[in-house]
């Protein structure tokens, strides 16, 4: 990409003359969708972000919330889509060492990272490569850094099969004392860049993700993929809690789109301040490397951070401790003007503010989605258990996961395989709840309201957890928003999710936007991802396996819409997406004290797959079902903000929640389904099996 006439002309206007070759590349990546928003920004102002827990919200590297008087979280999550793409090992590597380092810019310690992931069709070659490439890229980084990841998803529509999507969160833990933004402090301070040289890597990194993919792209765009290096973000995360705990920083930004100018320049726009940065002064990799490409390369594990003259031995000696780079680049001014100078020559000299903030916003035409017509497959109600039960988006994700470190810091109460992650937070006395992830299935069919649903089964799985909602962040990933239709997708996705998460009084406290998510494949579904923080008193929560010794009931009650159903996609036809709760947020807080009861045995959300995958699930070898419902749409709807509890005492559920008796938990080790009359059993090791899908074909 250049930077396109138009935009060409606005600058120039602005600053009286031609840019400079390395204004022009400034701006050109600075002013692309990936860093400006310029599609999307518009849209997002539907986003509640307020609450009295919120401490910082959207616009920093991460957002900030209050677990307690003196503990905060951190929360943020980030795509890294094309580079996946282009090279799944680095691109996928290479996500999570930058969320990682926006909470390290806030003066958090990061505990925990959830990943949600989107590829092809499942039987597709190119789709199982990308999927074994991204999933080693953010074990080995994850693993090698000592973060947990603890939870996410995985899924598998057609339409992912050019543009897979990789998108990881994480959550840090922090004093109240110790906090630190990205907004510059005060004129005089220096500028100093920490970490890993600076190479030619990545350089472009964020035009390239503003762009459709082309044909060509795992070979022709391969460098404006970064290449990751754990080890020394690993480093870096110590000695960031040094300078953190010596008060020795008063701002900080991690490198990441359009690097050292990306990160340098937002900073101290943010604080209504300029600098002169001294490019020359770069701790560089790579010889003979010009002004632009030291501005822009994208290289990891680096940091930019503000610090008083009197520190500056300080932070070197520590750097130097950790055998990390670390060089003084600069200084901040009072003038408001961003400037870079290059062996004696200045390159770069333009208002700050507009640099960050200037980039005019695009007016897109949108068309409205269409809602889909009932069209209902006659299958025979076994074939399609079978089906649904063995497809791979709803198959175990143990092969994923179990190449993950989940455990390191010992926080880890409910590990990956349950409807949330569970944290203990032993300092507050809390725990923390972590869901992510998102349906493609039900945005394709339904974009508003999938988007909707994605909230409330997201806000649904902390409460199976015993946790009530915190927060929430959003990566917001769509194809061409130059296409009418494709925009009116996206649109729809915006609104829903912000409805959804505004009805459960879920503040959305920062997030993505991931657009351009196109392909000569064809563009990718409208793709909500959310992630939702919970909390709740104490680290322990029921599990989603039956006991065998209580009452079945379905929170929530039946449903029969099948729009969006694994169990269509499978059988093929399409319906009206189902009936979304008119009383999510009371659902759920009633569904979190239902939870937390002492009768309550098991706790598990109706989602992917419906209730007929939800019961599968819970079966043990020792622990079984009998249950009966009365049609093949209310065992396959996936309407959201239902779940399943094993209780033995059934009115302390139905004084609190709305629901509906199932049957009973046994010692069968067996699910025994009656439907309408068609009797299904199903012992534990055929459920084993048919969800084994995963490990069966990849290993």
């Amino acid at each position: 990409m250049s930077l396109a006439d138009s935009d060409r002309e606005l600058v120039t206007a602005e600053l009286g003359r031609d840019p400079t070759t390395a204004e022009a590349a400034l701006f050109e990546n600075l002013w692309s969708e990936h860093c400006a928003y310029r599609s999307s920004r518009m849209l997002l102002s539907a986003f509640g972000s307020e609450s009295d827990d919120v401490v910082v919200g959207p616009g920093d590297d991460a957002a900030v919330v209050a677990l307690s008087d003196d503990t905060y979280l951190t929360f943020g999550v980030e795509s890294h889509n094309h580079p996946s793409y282009v090279d799944p090992y680095d691109g996928a590597a290479t996500g999570v060492g930058g969320i990682v380092r926006d909470t390290l810019s806030m003066g958090a310690y990061p505990i925990a990272l959830a990943d949600s992931l989107y590829f092809g069709d499942f039987d597709a070659d190119h789709s199982r490569y990308l999927l074994d490439g991204v999933v080693d890229g953010i074990s080995d980084y994850g693993n090698a850094i000592g973060v947990p990841t603890v939870g996410g998803s995985t899924q598998f529509h057609p339409d992912y099969e050019g543009n897979p999507l990789v998108n990881v969160a994480c959550v840090g833990l922090l004093d109240a004392d110790r906090l630190v933004t990205a907004e510059a402090q005060e004129p005089g301070n220096k500028l100093v860049l920490v970490g890993n040289s600076t190479g030619r890597d990545g350089l472009g990194g964020a035009s390239f993700a503003s762009e459709d993919l082309a044909e060509d792209a795992e070979t022709e765009d391969r460098p404006a993929v970064q290449v990751g290096d754990p080890y020394t973000e690993k480093l870096l995360v110590e000695a960031n809690e040094e300078f953190v705990d010596g008060g020795l920083v008063e701002s900080a930004r991690d490198l990441g789109a359009a690097g050292l100018g990306g990160a340098s320049c937002e900073m101290v726009a943010k604080g209504g301040l300029g600098c002169v940065i001294h490019l020359e002064d770069v701790h560089q990799r790579e010889p003979n490397m010009n002004a632009t490409e030291i501005l822009l390369a994208e290289s990891q594990e680096r940091m930019c951070y503000e610090v008083r003259e009197e520190n500056l031995d300080d932070v070197e000696e520590i750097a130097e401790k950790y055998d990390i780079g670390c060089s003084v680049i600069g200084e901040l001014t009072e003038s408001g003007n961003f400037v870079c100078e290059f062996e004696g020559e200045t390159v770069v000299d333009a208002p700050a503010e507009y640099v960050a903030d200037g980039a005019p916003l695009n007016d897109l035409d949108a068309t409205e989605p269409q809602k889909p017509e009932a069209d209902l497959p006659k299958a025979d109600v076994g074939e399609a258990f079978d089906s649904v039960l063995g497809s791979p988006n709803t198959a175990s994700k143990r092969w994923v996961y179990r190449q993950y470190d989940h455990e390191v810091g010992v926080r880890t109460s409910v590990r990956p395989g349950d409807d949330a992650a569970l944290l203990a937070v032993r300092r507050a006395g809390k725990g923390v709840a972590l869901s992510a992830g998102a349906n493609p299935n039900w945005t394709s069919a339904a974009p508003y309201e999938g988007a909707y649903a994605t909230a409330v089964e997201n806000a649904t799985n902390l409460a199976a957890v015993g946790a009530r909602p915190l927060a929430a962040v959003d990566c917001l990933n769509g194809g061409n928003p130059e296409k009418p239709d494709v925009y009116g997708g996206f649109t729809a996705i915006v609104d829903g999710l912000a409805d959804g998460c505004r009805d459960l009084s879920v503040p959305v406290v920062g997030g993505n936007v991931s657009l351009y998510n196109d392909s000569v494949a064809g563009p990718i579904p409208p793709t909500p991802t959310l992630a939702m923080l919970g909390e709740k008193d104490g680290y322990d929560a029921p599990g989603s396996a039956l006991t065998g010794e209580g009452t079945l009931l379905l929170v929530g009650g039946h449903e029969t819409g099948l729009g969006g159903s694994e169990y269509l996609a499978q059988a093929g036809g399409s319906d009206a997406f189902p009936n979304l709760p008119t009383d999510a947020g009371a659902r759920v807080s009633a569904l979190a004290d239902v939870a937390n009861l002492d009768s309550t045995l098991a706790v598990h959300d109706v989602s992917d797959g419906g209730l007929a995958v939800t019961l599968a699930e819970m079966v043990t070898a020792d622990a079984g079902a009998s249950v009966a419902v009365s049609s093949v749409a209310e065992l396959f709807s996936e309407a959201p903000g239902r779940a399943v509890v094993e209780t033995t005492d059934p009115e302390s559920v139905t004084e609190r929640v709305d629901a509906v008796e199932l049957g009973t938990a046994n010692d069968s080790g067996a699910l025994a389904l009656d439907v309408s009359g068609d009797e299904l059993t199903y012992d534990y090791e055929e459920i084993v099996s048919a969800r084994d899908v995963l490990d069966r074909e990849l290993d």
